[in-house]
């Protein structure tokens, strides 16, 4: 399983994001979900907004991010001036 960890240090605008979300979840092969950070173990949590992509595996993982879906969702948080997030990208195992 590969995941997609977008995380934002300032939580975005609640409309422009969830018409973002929408043209997230148009990326093939991924499932998308995000949601506010309310919370850490110890003091104020670093980030206050988080999103990801879950794909099956990395073929899907790769397949997805050459499609004209996921390169649209770049220029997208780009033209809705979206906080500037960092993106990893994580490998699952099972074990």
């Amino acid at each position: 399983m590969v995941r997609v960890f977008v995380l934002y240090d300032q939580e975005p605008d609640e409309t422009e994001y969830a018409e973002h979300a929408a043209v997230c979840r148009l990326v093939p092969g991924g499932t998308f979900r995000h949601g506010k950070v309310f919370g850490a173990p110890m003091g104020e949590p670093t980030h206050r907004y988080y999103a990801e992509w879950e794909f099956a595996d990395e073929e899907e993982f790769k397949a997805a991010t050459r499609s004209d879906e996921f390169m649209a969702t770049a220029h997208d948080a780009r033209d809705r001036k979206l906080p500037r997030p960092t993106v990893e990208f994580v490998s699952l195992s099972d074990d």
